[in-house]
This record gives structure tokens, sequence and C-alpha cells, in this order.
């Protein structure tokens, strides 16, 4: 008995040690750091057709993976394999497509849950994911990053539609009201458009022939690790910008290269025309800038700015400029810029209605600015354009109607400058004369109103020093009188502080001898008192002795030396100087006399 049941310990023990090497050795599964073992169940019960992804008990792929770790799984029953986790950087998105699950209902382009088949609508931010890679697809792509200058503005491109004009609201497809402020954002491309769009001052510039030139700001980027991102922002916006450009090349939109190119081209010859006009114009009349010239005249000059010259901010151009004929029939070119401003509060109604920055330029800006300029345009003289007042006129008409029309649809246009007229050459030249006569008139004019003044000025200046003069003399006087009228009442307050102290001696002297007075008198009285106690005293002791003569006595032997020392002799038989000798009795120490 005791045998067999060592034998079966034994085999028992043989075993343990087979089962556990056995499952060490075939079923042991580690998944390492950042990676995830996918398991294939090969037994259980068998799938739907609509599912691809089994769960627990189920045969086939599993829909959770396994984290890192250690795990121990049977290889009879199932397979697996290791792959990275999905990870998403800094800076970008997971878009997530579902392999599996409930399928979507007509018209829906994205998954309303993460249980529904197609698109999620929600996207992955930076972080690791175990997403089983057999039942989901994840496509990382940059998040939406929006410079500084910039602000964005979200299109929802799913739902029901809405009405036209108005902003998409929850579940609608549409242009929102709310914009994206400067920052960065994790956004689904699939369920919302973000366009970024220049806030602040932009240009409109009309350049003669070639055209007109679009300027925005200068893009500027962050100075860290999400400039990228930024310009990857700005670039896919820029590839939006030039597809509506190719989509619309019937309107004359040219590409930013295409204008700025065009705009070197033609700016040079023209700028050299307008220096050799301008110099040919001071050598006949010198005295023109010297002078300075009329006020009207200055305001020309001032106006005859170089044109704009390309930069980086060129964002696209357009082949149409301003070109009309004047009331006396010429035809007049004019260089102009013009500056507006797209609010933040504005810019969401403005893409609604209108578009991006080059669809609300050539649609909205560009023909109002060639409508309003012709039609004011339209009622001057070819000569007024020349004129620095009349041009001055003409731009402040159209600054004016430009900023009513155009705010009217939330545009605000801060200035309307007109750089350069061109007019024809055949009629150029003599307005140029007839201007420049007109300018050497009102200068020399100028110039004897400026003698007259400086004649005026000199006889003005001679009654100054004359002036000066006078009142240094009259200073001199002024300060003698002060001068004197201080040393006066400086003796005077001298005089009489002395007064006051002679007064204040007086009354110090008279003061004393009171005290002296006072004090003589008192000394007597004392001196009288204590006098006239110490005669009563004597009298007193006098009445009490009732003899004077006894009191006389009295005050003798008070009046003696303490040393004295009195001897009493009898006086036998013989003679008295016989007896002295050695016979005197000392009295006592205390000095007091004692009769024997």
């Amino acid at each position: 008995m005791r045998k067999a049941f060592g034998i079966i310990c034994g085999v028992a023990a043989i075993a343990t040690l087979v089962g556990g090497w056995f499952v060490w050795t075939f079923c042991r599964v580690y998944v390492p750091a950042g990676h995830m073992a996918i398991v294939t169940a090969k037994t259980g019960k068998a799938l739907p057709p609509e599912r691809i992804l089994a769960e627990p008990g189920e045969k086939g792929v599993q829909r959770t993976p396994l984290a890192e770790g250690r795990h121990f799984l049977n290889p009879i029953n199932n397979d697996w394999r290791i792959v990275p986790v999905t990870t998403i950087p800094a800076g970008s998105v997971g878009l997530v497509t579902s392999k599996t699950g409930r399928e979507l209902a007509p018209g829906e382009i994205l998954a309303p849950d993460d249980g529904s088949k197609g698109v999620w609508r929600r996207v992955l931010g930076p972080g690791t994911y175990r997403l089983n890679p057999e039942g989901y697809d994840v496509d990382v792509i940059s998040a939406i990053n929006i410079p500084i200058g910039y602000v964005g503005v979200v299109t929802s491109l799913a739902g029901k539609p809405t009405p036209r004009g108005k902003f998409a609201g929850p579940g609608e497809k549409g242009v929102l009201e709310r914009i994206l402020q400067p920052g960065l954002y994790y956004v689904n491309p699939r369920a919302y458009q973000v366009d970024v769009v220049e806030i602040g001052m932009n240009q409109v510039s009309i350049v003669g022939k070639s055209g007109t030139v679009v300027l925005t700001k200068a893009q500027s980027t962050s100075a860290n690790g999400l400039a990228e991102l930024q310009q990857n922002t700005l670039s896919a916006q820029n590839a939006k910008r030039a597809s509506y450009m190719n989509a619309n090349a019937d309107l004359g939109i040219l590409k930013a290269e295409d204008a700025a190119s065009s705009l070197s081209r033609t700016s040079a010859p023209a700028a050299a025309k307008r220096r050799e006009f301008r110099k040919g114009r001071y050598e006949r009349n010198p005295s023109a800038l010297a002078a300075g010239g009329t006020n009207a005249g200055r305001q020309m000059l001032a106006a005859k700015a170089p044109p704009v010259q390309a930069s980086d901010s060129v964002a696209f151009g357009m082949n149409q400029f301003v070109q009309f004929p004047s009331s006396d029939g010429f035809a007049i070119m004019l260089d102009m810029t013009v500056e507006f401003e797209l609010m933040p509060e504005s810019i969401s109604r403005i893409y609604m209605l209108y578009g991006d920055l080059p669809a609300v330029v050539s649609k909205i800006i560009l023909p109002q600015i060639l409508s309003v300029s012709r039609m004011k345009g339209s009622g001057y003289k070819a000569r007024e354009f020349i004129d620095g007042e009349g041009r001055q006129k003409f731009q402040k008409e159209m600054t004016g109607e430009l900023v009513k029309i155009l705010g009217e649809k939330s545009i605000l246009v801060r200035n309307a400058i007109v750089r350069h007229v061109e007019v024809p050459e055949d009629i150029l030249q003599p307005i140029q004369d007839t201007s420049i006569a007109k300018e050497q008139d009102l200068t020399n004019k100028t110039q004897q109103e400026t003698a007259k003044k400086q004649a005026l000025l000199n006889t003005q200046i001679a009654m100054v020093d004359q002036l000066k003069r006078e009142t240094e003399q009259e200073t001199e006087k002024i300060t003698a009188t002060i001068a004197a009228e201080m040393r006066k009442d400086v003796a005077g307050i001298a005089a009489d502080a002395q007064l006051k102290v002679a007064e204040i001696n007086l009354n110090a002297a008279k003061v004393r001898a009171e005290i002296n007075r006072t004090k003589g008198e008192a000394e007597a009285r004392a001196k009288f008192i204590v006098e006239n106690e110490r005669a009563l005293g004597v009298k007193r002791r006098a009445e009490v002795f009732k003899d004077a003569g006894t009191l006389a006595d009295l005050q003798f032997v008070k009046s003696l030396s303490p040393d004295l020392s009195i001897r009493v002799i009898h006086a036998g038989e013989g003679t008295l100087w016989t007896d002295l000798k050695g016979s005197a009795i000392a009295l006592p120490s205390s000095g007091k006399a004692k009769r024997q």
C-alpha cells in the first residue's frame, strides 16, 4: 500500500514538473514595453458574419490586445503576435477608422460612437493606445496650429444642411459662428474644416497695367517646437487658395509668385519714368524745391512715391487695374493702395457669405475699388489728377465712399491712397508745363511774401532789441530802488531791535532792584524776629529767677571755659601765700565747679 502511494506521488511530482516546464517554455508570452500582443483564439463559438473581432469565448482575433508584461496562453488553442502600440506624438492627432461595428445610417460619414463602423468623430490626442490593428486603422496627421495674427474659421462637414446665410448649430453642416483664436487644436479633418484667415491690416495695391497685388502681413511663426505645425497649417491654407485660384482663372486671379514677378517687371520702368519727370521739373524750377513751394505742390510731390515693391507678403494678384475716362475725355490710369482690416468678430460671417481672402478680394473689395474709383474719377478733368489739391480731393471722396460701402459688409477700410496717376503723353507735357508755371508763379509770390515777412521780422527784431535795452534800464532802476528800501528797512529794524534791547535791560534792572529790596527787607525782618525772640527768652528766664543778679551769675558761669579749675583754700593760721602752695583742689571733669 505504501509502495503504491509512493509511486503515485512520484508520478504526480514528475507530471507537475513536466507541466510547469511546458507552461513556462511553450505557454509563456512576454510583451515588451511599447508593444501589445494580438491573440487569435483557435477554438470557441463562431463569430457572426458582420463581426471581425471576437470577444472572450469566441473563435477568432480577440478584440482586446494583451498589454505589456508576462502572460500565459495555451499554444494549442491560441496564436499570438507582438506588434507596437499606436503612438500619437505631440502636435499630432490620430484619425481612427473602425472596420467593425454597426453600419452607418444612410447619408452619415462619421461614426456616431466607438461601436459603429467608419471614421470616428473623436480623435486620439498625443499618447499611446492599444487598438487592435485587425479592427482599427489609425492615421496620424498634424494638428491645427493657428499662428498669431490669424484666426480659424470652422466649417462643420457633417450633419443636416444649414439655411443659407445662417450659422451652423449643433448637428448641422455649415460655418460655425465661433472662431478659433491662435493656438493648437486637435481637430478631426473629416468632421471639421478649419480655414486660417488673416486679421488686422492688409493691402490691395493696384499698379498701373501690371494689375492688382494683394499684400498681407508677413507670416510670423513662434520660435518653439510648434513652428513647423504653424507652417504646415499655413501651407495647407495656401494650397486651398491655389485651388480656388485655378478654379477661378477666368476672374484674372494670379498666384503669388506670378503677381510678384509681374510687379517687379513693371515697377522699375515706371519708377524710372517718374524719377525722370521729377528731375526735369526740379531743373526747370529749382526754387520750387528750395523754397518748399505751396501746399498743393508739396502734396503733389509727396504723392509721386515709387510703386509698391514685391515682397514675401504678396498673397496673390489679379489681372485688373483702374482705368477710366476723365470728364474731358482723356484716359486716366491710377496706381493706388487700399488698406483694409478684417476684424475677428466679423471673420466668420464674412467667410460664410463670401469665402476666403481671395474670394473676398475678388468678389467684394476689388470690384468696389474699381467701381468707386471710376465713378468718382469720371467727374474730374485730367489736369486735376496732376494737381495736388485735385488729387487729394478725389482721394478723400473715394476713401469716404469705400469706407461706407465696404463697412456695410463688415470690412473696415482704413485708407485709400492714390500713389501715381498716368495720363496720355500728348496732354501730360502741357499740363506739366502749366502746372510748373503755376508753381513758379506761386513760388515767386511766396518769395515776395517771404521777403515782406523778412522785413517785418527785421523790424520786429529791432523793436525787440530796443525793448530789451529799456527793460534792462528799468530793471537796474527797480533793483537800485529795492536795494535802498532794503537798506532803510534793515536800519529801521536794527534801531527797533536796539530799543527793544534797552527796554528789556531796563526792565531787568528794575526786577533785580525789586529783588534786592525784597531780599533786604526779608533778611532784616527775619533778624528782628530772631533777636526779639531771643530777648523775650532772656526776659522770661529773668522772670523765673526773680533776681537779675542770679541770672547774671548764671550767664557768667555759662561763659566760663570748660577747662577752668576752681580751688577753695581754707586760710588758717599763717599767711595766704604759704597756704596756697600745694593745696589746690581739682574740680570734676565735667567742667562744673563744686563748692567745698
